[in-house]
């Protein structure tokens, strides 16, 4: 399926620099979110215990928070609404441990009275637990940007390998800045989320440089922003029907999946749209920014070809008994 003409080369690289500008000034500005306002850890990485209630009728907010502070083990308690009106999730920043030996029924007891409710989860997770949950995940998006960037490295040349890393940081970037100005909740499932914006933006933008690999090789052009927008053409309809499928179902998720899964389908939201983005306004001119020459490559490639053949010739010399 085509949506645009395929005779018809857009000039993607013109606005380049403004582009490039616009990114610098969201990444500056996610930066200056998280030293400022900082990310919001949840359960997951901070630590403590959840209680989630759901009321026959609307849940009285304010009168949960009366009734659950009368407790010192719950002063620093937060409650908000969860979802729908009738349901509240009740924050505590401390383990089971320290509170109650069921603190699921320790805030039923504190309740009584404020409505007809039932408590339909608990969850809770030790500071120490957290900590190492939170230093396991740095290291798992660490490990997986240098596992990035030997491999596109192998498979193309150091200038795309650089160029895709910087693209995924500036991806990564946008979406945690997000997540600091919304204040959400930074829970395994967003890390989740972050990893496998990774995996989608580089899949992006590999297929672009696969194009504009081949498109060296195959043009007799020498100008790297003349082969970029001819390779970035050839690959828009692609581009456009993945990333669309993509959106519409994370959107999707986003409307109606509910409260649980809202950090994960927010991530997501933001890292597929900034991810194909950047695959086309950054990873690409990145490339000529970092000094990529297309005569000096096409040379190389030259190169690689006739050693090849000589390899191939040798090779059939000797099984056919002439070496």
């Amino acid at each position: 399926m085509e949506f645009f003409k395929s005779t018809k080369i857009y000039d993607f690289m013109a606005k380049s620099k403004l582009f490039m500008a616009i990114s610098i000034g969201l990444v500056l500005a996610s930066y200056a979110l998280l030293f400022t306002r900082g990310l919001h850890f949840g359960i997951d990485f901070a630590g403590g215990t959840i209680v989630q209630v759901k009321y026959k009728d609307t849940a009285p907010i304010q009168k949960i928070r009366d009734l659950v502070k009368k407790d010192k083990a719950f002063e620093k308690a937060v409650v908000t609404k969860f979802g729908s009106d009738q349901e509240a999730i009740i924050r505590i920043p401390t383990s089971t441990a320290s509170v109650a030996k069921d603190v699921g029924d320790k805030v039923k007891s504190l309740l009584q009275g404020s409505g007809d409710f039932e408590v339909r989860r608990t969850e809770m997770v030790g500071p120490k637990v957290g900590s190492e949950l939170k230093k396991k995940g740095l290291a798992a998006m660490t490990f997986s940007i240098l596992a990035i960037l030997i491999y596109v490295a192998f498979r193309f040349e150091w200038r795309f390998a650089v160029a895709s890393i910087l693209a995924l940081v500036h991806d990564v970037s946008i979406a945690m800045g997000a997540l600091a100005l919304f204040q959400v909740d930074v829970n395994l499932d967003i890390l989740a989320a972050l990893l496998t914006i990774l995996g989608y933006s580089l899949n992006d933008t590999i297929i672009v440089f696969d194009r504009i690999r081949e498109g060296i090789k195959e043009t007799k052009v020498y100008e790297l922003f003349e082969i970029i927008n001819e390779s970035v053409t050839k690959t828009l309809s692609r581009t456009t029907l993945t990333s669309l499928t993509t959106f519409f179902v994370v959107l999707t998720l986003f409307l109606f999946g509910g409260e649980i899964i809202y950090g994960f389908s927010f991530t997501m939201l933001v890292g597929v749209v900034v991810g194909t983005y950047s695959s086309i306004f950054i990873a690409s001119p990145l490339l000529k920014w970092l000094g990529f020459d297309v005569e000096a490559y096409k040379k190389k490639e030259a190169q690689k070809e006739k050693i090849r053949i000589e390899k191939e010739k040798m090779r059939a010399q000797f099984e056919g008994g002439v070496v």
